[in-house]
């Protein structure tokens, strides 16, 4: 309120009688009117009457528009600025110490406005701004040793110490926010000037901060508190009565800048501590199913308590060191035990968690390694299983399967780009048939997963490296495998799904480093599939061998020459057929002989010293005689082995035609002269091989179709059984097909095969070494047994003990010679 001697002693450009309120009037922004002192001790009418003529100066001058007249009256009270300003500073002062008393039940020593005023004045009028922020400091000082002192000697402990705590940083805060308010003019008009100075609200929470939230002792009870808390909740398993008191303290701290040294760092390291001690005691007691267990619960209990009282910010960090002080040290442990039984199980559920909690701990490695481990283990014990070599394949296409599945799904990297699935169809389909189907939000849909490639080459590594625990073995029996598929065909199934089937099988020869093995196996599958006419389908044969010549061998297309032969043959026989016509020639006999090349046909042609019924054999003279007139200077050797016939054959109950190998023809055609035979019998009037003849009889006596009985009834075939004709063979298809045993590849022919295919590599191995010796003239012998290994890696992978024979062996032949200076490398000899 401004006096009117001040008023006077304003200076003329101040306009002085413009701010000037008569003490009746009453300014809408100023506070509620209060009771003013009068200038002098006149009567009430004599107020009023100044009070009505003080009107003019309040800016509603419609009723005057003359000259103003002021009229003074009494002896003006001289007022000492000095004095006044004195007092400011005092209240000032006064102001500052009873903001900074704590417990202090003193009012203010004046209203806020007068403070503020006298804040304004003291610092822009009187300019003792330095007295201000000296006493200031010295207040804030002592406020703030008595809060540590109070801090010290508090005797609350544990968790209960928070309380007392937040407390006090909630009155200091309080109260400092209501200082910066009240002295505002000393903080936006004197500290903001002087670049030296902080702020109030800085300077004080500076101070706070570095004597009371650093101070050593009541940060070591403040992080106990916190300790104790935490523990209490891990040891009880439920809430503590103080939890809500948590986020506040958290808040605090924050405030002042010292929660992670604080509050985060005690939290995570008392993590850190209480599960590694925990773990230890949890591994010696619990199995490594158990454990894993025992993890989850603590890992969820704890990301429960992050989630409910601590900041977002700290989550992670949290689930972080739980899941690194339950795991890290024990992932050999768990993975060792745990993978091959969820694995063998087929426990994908289990699996993804398993390798979540890995990946949560950078432990991929060693899972991946395990993975690995496993599935070498797994894949060498399928391909050593020889009691079970037939069940091979099927074993080893069951487990691919599945670890492709894990691949893709739990084991597969997250894709950073979500793709749209089944729904967006489903929603767009409703839309337009005018339903109220939600729309889609494309956010919300699973990200699709991309396999890891580093995971699949591992994966792959390992099957090849099962595979070489049998040398040729696994090649041969996925031949085997794909020459039953091709034998039974669709069955029903649709031509995709097929394909796909034949597809995943033929992946297993990516595993193999004997391509030259699974070929010869393969052609020779196929060789007599055709020829016995055992294919289902001509369309899927042709299709594979053009998938396995692009994709796999290019030295496949020799099954393109085979059907080749197979459709020239069918003229041939058309024509042949014909000539027999016109000459008249008929009989009960009717030849159909295919013609192959050698150079195209996996067989190795022996002489056969079988007896052939004279009919038959004329038969077969006559069309050798007509393919010579037709191809002169070719020469045809009968493969007897591979014949087949179809006989009429009469039993008691009525005549069947019986669909017959060659050998079964010619045993069957004995029992028309005679009842009963000896094996010696028959083994002298056909000369047919003894293991050949023997499995025949095995076919005709002791399978399912028995034609033929056998005395001593058994499964095995001896020199002195006796066979005799089974009269009384019935089924009820007219047309019978007699399986022959000698289809299926027998041991011994694998073996003999096996050993062709040795006898071939070495061909190889040397056709190879003079080719990169030719290009190369001279190589030592590191450099030669590298080029010699590409030379041949897309059919075989040789082993060094076998190159080292063959560089020998052409070191003998004198293709090659070894140097003079030095015996390690080799030289080329034109």
């Amino acid at each position: 309120m401004t006096d009117i001697f001040t008023i006077f002693t304003y200076p003329a450009s101040n306009n002085a009688f413009s701010n000037y309120h008569s003490p009746g009037a009453t300014d809408r922004s100023d506070s509620p009117p209060r009771k003013t002192p009068r200038l002098s001790n006149d009567s009430d009418s004599a107020s009023a009457s100044r009070s009505r003529q003080t009107r003019s100066f309040t800016g509603n001058d419609n009723e005057s528009t003359g000259p103003i007249l002021l009229k003074i009256t009494g002896v003006p009270v001289k007022v000492n600025v000095e004095q006044q300003y004195e007092q400011d500073f005092i209240l000032v002062k006064r102001t500052i110490r009873v903001l900074f008393l704590r417990g202090n039940r003193d009012r203010l020593p004046a209203t806020y406005d007068r403070i503020k005023e006298a804040c304004r004045s003291v610092i822009c009028s009187a300019n003792k701004g330095d007295g201000v922020y000296e006493n200031f400091k010295l207040e804030l000082e002592r406020c703030i040793g008595d809060l540590v002192k109070s801090l010290e000697n508090e005797q609350k402990q544990g968790v209960d110490y928070i309380v007392p705590f937040i407390d006090a940083c909630q009155w200091f805060e309080k109260q400092v926010s209501l200082l910066q308010s009240l002295l505002a003019w000393f903080d936006r008009k004197y500290l903001r000037n002087r670049t030296d100075l902080s702020g109030l609200r800085d300077e004080c929470y500076k101070q706070f901060a570095v004597r009371v939230l650093d101070d050593p002792h009541i940060q070591r009870r403040v992080r106990t508190s916190i300790e104790a808390w935490v523990t209490y909740e891990r040891n009880n398993g439920d809430a503590h009565t103080l939890r809500p008191y948590i986020p506040q303290l958290i808040s605090r701290l924050a405030h002042h800048g010292r929660y992670e040294l604080i509050f985060e760092y005690v939290y995570l390291k008392s993590a850190k501590d209480f599960y590694l001690e925990e773990s230890k005691k949890m591994v010696q007691e619990l199995d490594p199913a158990g454990y894993l267990r025992y993890v989850d619960r603590r890992s969820t209990e704890e990301e429960n308590r992050s989630v409910a009282v601590l900041p977002e910010s700290i989550v992670e960090k949290v689930n972080d060191t739980v899941w690194r002080s339950l795991l890290v040290g024990k992932l050999q442990w768990l993975v060792d035990h745990i993978l091959p039984v969820y694995t063998k199980s087929k426990n994908t559920a289990a699996l993804a968690g398993l390798f979540v909690m890995f990946s949560h701990v950078d432990g991929q490695e060693v899972f991946l390694a395990a993975l690995k481990t496993y599935v070498i283990t797994n894949v060498k014990a399928i391909v050593t299983d020889e009691e079970h070599d037939d069940m091979m394949v099927e074993k080893l296409l069951d487990f691919k399967q599945y670890i492709d599945e894990l691949l893709q799904g739990p084991f597969a990297d997250p894709s950073p780009v979500p793709v749209a699935g089944p729904l967006s169809t489903v929603n767009l389909n409703a839309n337009r048939a005018g339903t109220s189907a939600e729309p889609m939000d494309i956010d919300a849909l699973p990200p699709a997963k991309v396999p890891n490639r580093k995971w699949i080459d591992a994966v792959r590594d390992a099957f090849s490296t099962g595979f070489k625990a049998r040398k040729n073995k696994p090649a041969e029996m996925i031949a085997k495998y794909l020459d039953q598929q091709m034998r039974k065909g669709q069955k029903g199934k649709a031509d995709s799904v097929f394909q796909k089937e034949l597809s995943d099988v033929l992946l297993l020869t990516r595993f193999t480093d004997d391509k030259d093995v699974f070929r010869t196996f393969y052609h020779k599958a196929l060789s007599k599939r055709l020829l016995l006419e055992k294919s289902a389908s001509d369309d899927f044969e042709k299709a594979m061998l053009k998938k396995l010549q692009e994709e796999y061998d290019s030295e496949f297309g020799m099954g393109d020459q085979m059907f080749k032969d197979l459709s020239l043959s069918k003229d041939l026989m058309r024509e042949y057929q014909q000539q027999r016509v016109r000459n008249g020639e008929s009989g009960n006999t009717r030849l159909n002989a295919v013609v192959l090349q050698r150079g195209f046909w996996p067989f190795s042609l022996k002489p056969s010293e079988a007896i052939i019924p004279n009919d038959m054999q004329s038969e077969l003279t006559k069309y050798s005689t007509f393919y010579k007139v037709k191809h002169t200077g070719r020469k045809l050797d009968w493969e007897h082995s591979l014949g087949t016939a179809v006989l009429r054959a009469r039993f008691a109950k009525g005549t069947k035609e019986l669909r017959v190998s060659l050998y079964q023809t010619l045993v069957l055609l004995l029992f028309n002269e005679e009842d009963q035979l000896r094996y010696t019998d028959i083994k002298e009037q056909t000369h047919i091989e003894d293991g050949e003849l023997r499995r025949t009889l095995q076919s005709l006596a002791v399978a399912k179709k028995r034609v033929l009985r056998k005395e001593p009834v058994g499964k095995e075939v001896r020199d002195n059984d006796i066979f005799t004709f089974n009269p009384e063979f019935w089924e009820n298809a007219y047309s019978i097909h007699i399986n022959t045993i000698q289809v299926k590849e027998t041991p011994e022919e694998s073996k003999k095969t096996q050993s062709l295919i040795e006898s071939d590599r070495k061909h190889v191995l040397d056709a190879a070494i003079v080719r990169v010796m030719k290009a190369k003239k001279e190589l030592h012998m590191e450099h030669l047994k590298t080029g010699i290994i590409d030379a041949v890696k897309s059919h075989f992978v040789p082993s060094v003990q076998l190159i080292k024979e063959r560089i020998d062996a052409m070191v003998e032949g004198e293709y090659i010679k070894r140097s003079d200076a030095d015996m390690n490398i080799f030289v080329y000899l034109a």
